[in-house]
């Protein structure tokens, strides 16, 4: 579900929730949905959309996700990749309640957090899910 992972491997399974996000995120108390831009991300986010990855290093799905995002965001013009290393950005896992990798976001335009889903993505899932964020 939409900024809630359920515990269960493989989240992607029913995809991403079909819920836009309302601007309030569970995890943070109610208040205000992150937005997350350049600075928090370490790379430029995507002209219509942004792919965030949460990866760590001894995770083999995350090598998967990686290659699944990447050819994704190339199919789709304006369209980023940007994987994070949790380890390295555990001030951003924290804040944004990660509890697993691979956690994947996808960003609006504007930086806001539109889906949220743990595990490892099918890439139907993903077409769909920045189908309709973009």
């Amino acid at each position: 579900m939409l900024g809630r992972e359920d515990g269960r491997d493989g989240g992607f399974g029913g995809g991403f929730d079909d819920r836009l996000d309302d601007g309030f995120d569970d995890r943070t108390g109610g208040g205000p949905a992150a937005r997350l831009g350049a600075a928090e991300l370490g790379a430029e986010p995507g002209r219509r959309a942004t792919l965030v990855q949460f990866s760590s290093a001894f995770c083999q799905p995350c090598r998967a996700t990686r290659r699944i995002l990447a050819e994704v965001a190339g199919m789709v013009e304006g369209v980023a990749h940007v994987e994070i290393d949790a380890e390295e950005r555990l001030d951003l896992v924290r804040a944004l309640g990660i509890e697993k990798t691979p956690t994947v976001l996808v960003l609006d335009a504007t930086g806001r957090i539109v889906r949220r889903a743990a595990g490892m993505p099918r890439k139907v899932d993903v077409i769909a899910a920045l189908g309709a964020s973009v």
